[in-house]
C-alpha cells in the first residue's frame, strides 16, 4: 500500500467516528431537552424521577465472598 492511501484511510475513519460521536451526542441532548420540556409542562411538583424512572434490573442471585 501506499503510505498516502494509508494515511488518506485512517483520515477518513477518524473523520467517521467523529461524525458518529456527534450525532449520536446531539440525539442523547435532543432527548433530554424532550424531557425537560415535558417537566416543565407538568410543572414543579411533579419530579422528573417520577416521569421517568429508570428501569434497571439487579442481579439477584447470591453472591458469596
Amino acid at each position: 500500500m501506499n503510505r498516502k492511501t494509508l494515511i488518506t484511510g485512517i483520515s477518513l475513519l477518524a473523520i467517521a467516528g467523529i461524525i458518529i460521536y456527534i450525532r449520536r451526542r446531539h440525539i442523547a441532548n435532543s432527548i433530554d431537552e424532550l424531557k425537560a420540556e415535558q417537566v416543565s409542562e407538568h410543572g414543579y411538583e411533579t419530579a422528573h424521577d417520577i416521569l421517568f424512572p429508570k428501569k434497571s434490573r439487579k442481579i439477584k442471585k447470591f453472591r458469596y465472598d
